[in-house]
């Protein structure tokens, strides 16, 4: 059984940056397509970013060029940059293995004031 860990959400200024990161217990982990997910307010969970084990990467086109994911697998870690915050970017934030999510974990709030 996987289990996620997300921190590093707060409250930040239109055009500030964050840095997200993930605990994942257990070593399927390292074999598994990893990426961040957000839900907005009123809004479904969205997948936004996503890397291979490989470090192939693929964003969504609101964050393309803004967001920057990585993952460590020394220690189970998966981060998300995020740069030019925009209020829209507000939402809970997860990480989680696409195609097929696990249980999610608990996420962390990133909440963009402009």
């Amino acid at each position: 059984q996987v289990q996620l860990v997300e921190s590093g959400g707060g409250l930040v200024q239109a055009g500030g940056s964050l840095r997200l990161s993930c605990a994942a217990s257990g070593s399927i982990f390292r074999i598994q397509t990893m990426g961040w997910y957000r839900r907005a307010p009123g809004k479904e969970r969205e997948l936004v970013a996503s890397i291979t084990t490989s470090l192939s990467t693929n964003y969504a086109d609101s964050v393309k060029g803004r967001f920057i994911i990585a993952r460590d697998d020394t220690k189970n870690m998966v981060y998300l940059r995020m740069n030019s915050l925009k209020p829209e970017d507000t939402a809970v934030y997860y990480c989680n293995s696409p195609p097929s999510p696990r249980a999610w974990g608990q996420g962390t709030q990133v909440t963009v004031s402009s």
